[in-house]
């Protein structure tokens, strides 16, 4: 008994001293991109423990990956459009790719993108990627809807869902207006776009920010079209549920996303993040994307969409505080002060 309790006492012993704790990942990602069975798989492999966080809109991404100078977490999913933005603010390290050997098995349209890299530094791996473009509800909408424009239409007036994020719907209220370059736009542009996206406002029933509560109100309200800013995640969870709807890329073109992974200037584990990199390039996080996400990853070809040509990739926008800014009042149902 007494050597029984000597070792029970020098295993607390042990377990007290400083180092025994396992290591933390810190993880900022979307929704979908680090489910808790995959993670569990990680955590097992590594002998670490891994905290997730979720973000529902690239303005609450930037609050919390800026935030202390990036030191909050270890590595973000960001789409290549915000990733210039961290990059411009020093709040990334660069990736190093010998630490990244599933890197080979990317296809290779993602293994040479301009944007990923500065100054001969490569500061992001591509991770999973999608079109935005529109569901309709096939018992409501009997056609197909051509254009974007169709969720401004007065007869679909408290049947809209759209996104709650104001870097995108600048651009689509740009590209319905016709301006050239629609992530970039002047002082008189984003006085029209204003105008614009009140004028959605008021055809909207509800702003959403996650897939989830598209389900939700799908089952819950009257819905004919949804802007499908998860693009094929959302149609896939739809599907899930029961949804008889459509999905239609509009001919004008839908804006399209690659998100990838990045380390941030405060990570405490630079090495157990190239680690996480390397896993979700692995097959079980490539399979989960595509068949329990319905996203497409960057090592097998996804989908037979023929509308590629079609897809308008983000890019960084004028000033995207100010866009935050004027979409939170616009939001509330106040007069935007430009």
């Amino acid at each position: 008994m007494v050597c029984k309790r000597l070792i029970m006492l020098l295993l607390g012993l042990l377990l007290a001293l400083p180092g025994s704790a396992r290591e933390v990942l810190r993880v900022l990602a979307w929704p979908g991109y680090a489910e808790r069975e995959q993670v569990r798989l990680f955590e097992k492999q590594h002998d670490v423990n891994v905290v997730v966080s979720y973000v529902t809109s690239d303005d609450e991404l930037w609050r919390r990956a800026s935030r202390n100078n990036g030191s909050n977490y270890d590595v973000v999913a960001v789409n290549t459009a915000e990733l210039q933005r961290l990059i411009n603010k020093k709040l990334l390290q660069p990736v190093l790719p010998a630490q990244i050997p599933n890197l080979k098995k990317q296809l290779a349209p993602y293994q040479a993108i301009p944007a990923l890299s500065r100054n001969g530094k490569r500061f992001a791996v591509p991770y999973a990627h999608s079109e935005m473009g529109l569901i309709y509800n096939r018992k409501l909408v009997t056609t197909p809807p051509a254009t974007m424009a169709e969720l401004w239409n007065p007869r679909y007036r408290g049947k809209v869902l759209a996104y709650d994020g104001s870097a995108h719907n600048f651009t689509i209220a740009a590209m319905q207006l016709g301006i050239k370059d629609p992530f970039h736009l002047s002082e008189q542009d984003m006085q029209r776009a204003v105008i614009k996206l009140v004028e959605l406002r008021n055809n909207v029933l509800a702003f959403y920010k996650t897939p989830e509560e598209v389900v939700d109100l799908f089952n819950e309200s009257e819905v004919a079209l949804i802007y499908a800013n998860y693009g094929e995640q959302q149609v896939s969870l739809l599907q899930k549920a029961g949804a008889d709807i459509g999905y239609v890329i509009p001919a004008e073109g839908a804006l399209a996303w690659l998100d990838c992974w990045a380390i941030l200037r405060g990570a405490k584990n630079p090495s157990l993040a190239h680690a996480w990199i390397n896993f979700t390039l692995d097959r079980e996080m490539s399979r989960q994307l595509v068949e329990e996400q319905g996203l497409g990853n960057t090592v097998q070809q996804f989908g037979t969409t023929t509308e590629s040509d079609r897809l308008i990739w983000l890019e960084p926008v004028e000033d995207a505080a100010a866009r935050a800014t004027l979409w939170e009042r616009i939001r509330a149902g106040r007069k935007p002060a430009l």
